[in-house]
């Protein structure tokens, strides 16, 4: 029995020494696997005309500008480089690389417009596809796009059937009909209340996240069933209605709790870093891939069963004749899951155009996730700036009680300027995507609009990168930029959409001359439906409500993570929030 037993003692401490051998190993390789790469990005780095640059001094070798680009005010900050160094410059990301900041509008109007040449940067790619999947924000369609180019034709965007005027137009009922029910429940709560104003502290934040993910649930699943089927007796479909609403937060479905679970995951720690600069580390598992995993798998799960269901009633509906051939004009619907459809199915659909499953599966997660974050984003922050400007509320009020209907059509709200206006300059100064970045995937020369002069003192009249190099636009700082916006760029003023500076112009766009939707061939293809889904929240809530702030303006301040939202400056690690006071509008 000793015998055994130092046997098995021998076993044990050579299987530890091997494990301790192995891990020195791989850990002796991790390190020269980081400094080969350290060292080859460093040689980029030295050989980039981006040196030529003038900018901000590199405050540390590992983290450069980062902490400060991070910080509360960062826009404050870059404002303050614009001025020091002009309106292209270079600031330090992590580990020393350059970035060219760009506030030219003829650079920038360049970069969205030369997709081929400028593409998303693998850590923005990474980044993204971390909080919604390997979808549409994740791909370029210059590269793994190709088969979603029917979807996101440069030169036909504005006749794009899934997101056009006539869909949005059959939407506008569900938004309005989803914000009723948010005001019905709001008037509930304040019912309730035990202040004698008749007044009632309320996170809005909350409550407009759960109505935005019932609308785009229900416009992308139980509506598109509507629109696929014909026959009542064939909706045999999977209808997933979130129902968040009206669900308390310890009884939300799982699907709920999935996409909340993928927007609240902290990503700023050293490993993430580590793992969007070194993809070689993205193969450890972390509690936080571990938790993205299990969302993802339920996102996946149920979206594999609405695709598989759509596709029998599609193909149950299309083959009358018996002959088991389905053609693009059977798929009626012009919603986005009838065009991923029609692409895997359609027998007469060119190759380089058709889509499998998977590949349509990877468009549920970035639909849910991100189809309804950054609309809620929007409308709390539109709310704030209502309950920091009394007469702008008032003035929007008495325009939206001019309709004598609860559900107008689009038009109809389309037709309500100052709605619009309201609308337009919230989207201005509290752009949900505060910037955005490019990869520079070959050589090339930037325009710019205005000449800079380079560290040699020669003035230049473009800006030369070469492949690998990063761009970033600013679009928050393009959206208040007082040169371009006027003196008052950074003021809540809606009556300037009645007549905007001649400088405005100059600013690629999809809507209102803003950098919000982004530009160029990636821009939002669904900028429409969210623009309509906002005046329809705020047409059902302004009417319904008067907001004024239940803490210092000041208090709140905006907390980045791919979208902007509000939190408590006291307490940021308490997560997005925005509590107003409430009270049904013309109580006195």
């Amino acid at each position: 029995m000793l015998h055994a037993f130092a046997l098995a003692q021998h076993s044990l401490i050579t299987a530890v020494h091997t494990l301790l051998l192995v891990a020195l190993v791989l850990s002796g390789a991790s390190v020269a696997y980081v400094l080969c790469a350290l060292i080859f990005r460093r040689w980029n780095q030295y050989r980039s005309p981006l040196q030529n640059v003038p900018g901000p001094k590199n405050a540390q070798w590992f983290k450069g500008n980062f902490v400060d680009v991070l910080e509360v005010d960062s826009t404050r900050l870059q404002e303050e480089w614009v001025q020091t160094y002009g309106h292209v410059l270079k600031y330090h990301g992590v580990f020393g690389a350059p970035k060219l900041l760009a506030v030219d509008p003829v650079a920038v109007s360049y970069i969205f417009h030369n997709s081929d040449t400028f593409q998303k940067s693998e850590l923005l790619r990474f980044s993204l596809g971390s909080f919604t999947g390997r979808g549409l924000l994740f791909v370029e369609e210059a590269g793994m796009c190709i088969p979603l180019s029917f979807l996101n034709k440069s030169h036909d965007r504005d006749s794009n059937p899934a997101f056009g005027p006539a869909q949005v137009r059959k939407f506008t009922t569900l938004f309005l009909e989803q914000s009723l029910q948010l005001r019905e429940i709001w008037g509930e709560l304040v019912s309730g209340s035990s202040r004698k104003d008749g007044k009632l502290s309320l996170d809005v934040f909350n409550w407009l996240n759960k109505v935005t993910l019932d609308i785009i649930g229900l416009a992308g699943i139980v509506t598109v069933v509507d629109m696929l089927i014909s026959h009542s007796e064939l909706r045999i479909g999977f209808d997933y209605n979130f129902d968040s609403l009206h669900s308390s937060e310890e009884k939300q479905n799982e699907l709920y709790e999935a996409i909340r679970s993928i927007l609240t995951l902290n990503s700023r720690n050293i490993f993430f870093v580590f793992q969007l600069f070194f993809p070689v580390f993205r193969l450890i598992p972390t509690p936080r891939s571990r938790a993205l995993d299990r969302a993802f798998e339920v996102v996946q799960r149920i979206g594999s069963r609405l695709i598989k269901d759509k596709k029998a009633v599609v193909l149950t509906e299309s083959n009358t004749d018996g002959s088991g051939v389905v053609e693009k004009q059977d798929v009626r619907g012009h919603d986005l899951l009838s065009l991923l459809i029609k692409s895997n199915i359609a027998s007469d659909m060119p190759e380089s155009m058709r889509m499998s499953d998977s590949e349509i599966l990877s468009q549920v997660p970035t639909f849910l996730v991100a189809g309804h974050e950054t609309t809620s984003t929007a409308v709390a922050w539109t709310l704030f700036a209502l309950s920091c400007h009394t007469a702008v509320q008032t003035k929007l009020r008495a325009e939206l009680n001019t309709l004598p209907t609860d559900l107008p059509t689009m038009e109809q709200l389309n037709a309500l300027s100052y709605l619009d206006g309201v609308v337009r300059e919230a989207l201005r100064l509290y752009a949900p995507v505060t910037s955005t970045q490019r990869i520079a995937m070959e050589d090339a020369e930037i325009p710019l609009q205005k000449p800079f002069m380079d560290k040699c003192g020669i003035l230049q009249s473009s800006v030369r990168v070469f492949k690998g190099d990063s761009v970033v636009i600013p679009i928050r700082l393009l959206n208040q930029s007082t040169e371009i916006w006027g003196e008052d760029a950074n003021e809540f003023r809606p009556e300037r959409w009645e007549s905007i500076p001649e400088a405005v112009h100059g600013l690629p766009s999809v809507f209102g001359h803003l950098l919000t939707f982004i530009a160029g061939a990636h821009a939002c293809i669904g900028y429409r439906f969210s623009v309509v889904e906002i005046k329809a929240l705020l047409f059902t809530l302004v009417r319904g409500f008067e907001f004024e702030l239940a803490m210092p303006a000041e208090e709140i301040m905006r907390k980045t993570s791919i979208v902007s939202r509000p939190v408590i400056g006291s307490n940021p690690a308490a997560g997005p929030q925005l509590p107003l006071l409430i009270r049904p509008a013309n109580l006195d």
